[in-house]
């Protein structure tokens, strides 16, 4: 059969590119076409469109760059009438793919989603679009499904994919001593920052929580750069400072760190998967952020706390962003063994809820059973 997938963001990349795999073990005669990253690429997928070229975040930042936007959807649509796909398969990336099912499903085209959009967290009127253009949704949090009975539209649930990714990286290997040394590394304990794979939140970012981690002497920093954002970038923020860049190695920063700042996204979850101590950061555009909070109805920002439905990881969202803010949760990560005894007890839980692994797999099963039907 033939599948085209968008994906926007290096998170839709990374499950994406799992799907198909365990995808072409049940078709193999799978092509796939594809708005996405390396990652899908390496599992033979054709790439239109690089995830790069497509990530913008934050109200302002979408109207500046809206001709783009508006460009890159007339082009999907005109790709996809021209590859003609058995099923079209949308991984998260609401703001253009929802366009895009409507689009699809008015020209006779089978519509899965795959990582339902946040409308739990804003905007749940979009239920209504998705009810009439989506075929089938494939949800990865437990308590989707419950939102989604609650508007009379049955959705699947396999589990969360990157319980997968967690146990696949886990199952390798790796000396932590040849590690450290590879890297030029110390035997100091780490502290671990991710900024964000976008200019935009690293630049907002970046600098507080280094001034913020600059204050544990007897720690070394590392950031967990992005594969998308170039070394001489965070350069710029680092002149004088003793902090390590490593790149395509943040599973392995997470497991070695003692704590973790971190801002709000899928990093939250893979640094609770990884049993690392965190706090959670965000901080955009002022105006990004007061349209934001008048639109979502949601308690918390990060997944784990969403999933668990109370404050397992602190959140500092915008003005309590501060290096002193940060820098008192972090005292407590790293110094308060009562702190660290209780999250790693809600860690547990959390994977517990998060489901059994095979999540791909599971999800791979269904798409194939339901396109046989």
């Amino acid at each position: 059969m033939k599948y085209y997938i968008v994906a926007g963001e290096a998170s839709g990349d990374l499950h994406a590119s799992n799907l198909i795999k365990e995808i072409k073990l049940l078709d193999t005669n799978a092509t796939f076409r594809c708005w996405g990253g390396d990652l899908m690429q390496q599992q033979g997928a054709t790439i239109v469109k690089h995830y790069k070229d497509l990530a913008f975040m934050g109200f302002v930042e979408v109207l500046a760059n809206l001709k783009t936007i508006l460009s890159n959807l007339k082009f999907c649509k005109k790709d996809i009438l021209e590859y003609k796909p058995d099923v079209l398969i949308l991984v998260d990336y609401p703001g253009f793919n929802l366009r895009i099912a409507e689009f699809a499903k008015k020209n006779g085209i089978k519509v899965f989603y795959y990582i339902s959009p946040t409308i739990w967290a804003w905007h749940e009127s979009r239920v209504n679009t998705i009810k009439k253009y989506v075929d089938k949704m494939f949800v990865i949090l437990p308590f989707e499904q419950e939102f989604y009975q609650k508007h009379n539209y049955k959705v699947d649930f396999g589990g969360h994919p990157l319980t997968d990714v967690i146990n696949d990286w886990s199952s390798e290997k790796i000396n932590n001593e040849t590690w450290r040394k590879e890297n030029g590394l110390n035997d100091k304990p780490i502290i671990a920052i991710l900024p964000g794979s976008r200019k935009q939140e690293i630049s907002r970012m970046l600098p507080i929580m280094l001034k913020a981690a600059l204050s544990f002497k007897d720690h070394q920093l590392i950031i967990a750069g992005a594969s998308s954002i170039s070394l001489d970038y965070y350069l710029d923020y680092l002149s004088g400072k003793h902090v390590k860049i490593l790149f395509n190695q943040t599973y392995q920063i997470l497991k070695q760190a003692d704590a973790a700042i971190v801002k709000s996204g899928t990093s939250t979850l893979e640094a609770a998967l990884l049993e690392t101590p965190e706090v959670v950061c965000y901080k955009t555009s002022t105006i990004s952020y007061s349209i934001a909070k008048k639109l979502t109805s949601v308690k918390y920002i990060s997944l784990v706390n969403l999933i668990m439905d109370y404050e397992v990881v602190k959140e500092l969202i915008q003005g309590e962003m501060t290096d002193e803010n940060i820098k008192t949760e972090l005292n407590e990560l790293l110094f308060n063994p009562k702190r660290r005894t209780v999250l790693l007890d809600d860690y547990h839980q959390l994977k517990t809820k998060l489901g059994e692994s095979g999540a791909s797999k599971k999800i791979a099963g269904m798409i194939w059973g339901y396109l046989n039907q």
